[in-house]
């Protein structure tokens, strides 16, 4: 990655987090954005993450960071144009339109909530963009998510991500949520019916994940948890004898309205699991806890 130029476009927090990443593995990165506070605070906005990278990585950034509020001078070289403008599509649309007209770099959108067929509409030639969506804090959690009309340029993306420490997983179809945040949704919504329909509180259903099935999805994912569940036999034997159970826990299964009182309850939860902690506090346990895992992880070879 050493010396290769990626654009980013946007600098608010996935922005600030992509161009801290990037320039801690060597890229020579130009980050733009129309609003010149944005710009003047981007520094600040890198200074942890860029630290916390050297921690992991055990060095300092090796590349080189240009801020600028000059697009076609942040576009001029770019091999990957990392883009994390406001989600709305109309003025995603208008930035396509703009860049287009300079570069026929590859236009990564970080978008978490719109589709590849959300954002191509914008482009006179839609193969140029594809999707790579982080998961938050992007300079952390190694996934990204892609997906485009160009397998070639889905593969130069991708040796761009990985060279950065990421993991790039492709999906097959554009799909609302991708693929990470359809799997957090669908259990959210049944920790939210469990606290809505009182079987448990909102610390309880956190710590069941945390300390139960949490640790083992840090280390290999449903599929492969279910296959070591049948023993011996694997997958088919789990299926065999056990697959009958598992319909019946999805049948029970509950789909929440966000009702007032709801809401309520979630709210007061989260705060007495909080217990004081604001948010700031509440990010640097996390960030510290992530970091921890992701050395362990590192020392065991899984990654």
């Amino acid at each position: 990655m050493q010396g290769t130029k990626i654009a980013i476009l946007g600098l608010g927090l996935i922005g600030a987090a992509w161009a801290a990443l990037f320039v801690h593995h060597g890229a020579q990165v130009a980050a733009w954005d129309p609003d010149a506070a944005a710009r003047d605070g981007l520094a600040d906005r890198m200074a942890t993450p860029l630290r916390q990278l050297a921690q992991i990585t055990g060095h300092p950034a090796r590349g080189r960071l240009e801020v600028t509020g000059d697009l076609p001078r942040a576009l001029d070289g770019a091999v990957l144009i990392q883009e994390n403008a406001p989600e709305k599509p109309a003025l995603k649309h208008a930035l396509y339109v703009q860049v287009e007209a300079i570069s026929d770099a590859t236009i990564a959108s970080s978008a978490s909530g719109l589709c590849w067929t959300d954002l191509a509409p914008g482009l006179t030639n839609p193969a140029q963009l594809i999707t790579a969506h982080p998961f938050n804090p992007p300079h952390l959690v190694p996934l990204v998510e892609t997906y485009g009309a160009n397998p070639a340029r889905l593969d130069r993306a991708e040796a761009i991500y990985r060279a950065a420490g990421r993991v790039p997983v492709r999906l097959q179809r554009p799909a609302t949520g991708h693929i990470a945040n359809r799997l957090a949704s669908a259990l959210w919504r049944e920790a939210v019916h469990l606290v809505a329909e009182g079987i448990a509180d909102v610390a309880a259903v956190d710590a069941a994940l945390v300390h139960g099935p949490g640790l083992r999805w840090s280390v290999m994912g449903a599929h492969m948890a279910y296959h070591l569940g049948g023993g011996p036999g694997g997958m088919a034997a789990y299926l065999d004898h056990l697959g009958p159970s598992q319909e019946r826990r999805w049948a029970d299964l509950g789909a929440p309205s966000l009702t007032p009182q709801v809401r309520a309850a979630l709210t007061a939860g989260i705060a007495a699991e909080a217990d004081g902690r604001d948010i700031l506090t509440l990010e640097a346990a996390r960030d510290a806890a992530l970091i921890a895992v992701l050395h362990a992880r590192t020392a065991t070879g899984h990654l």
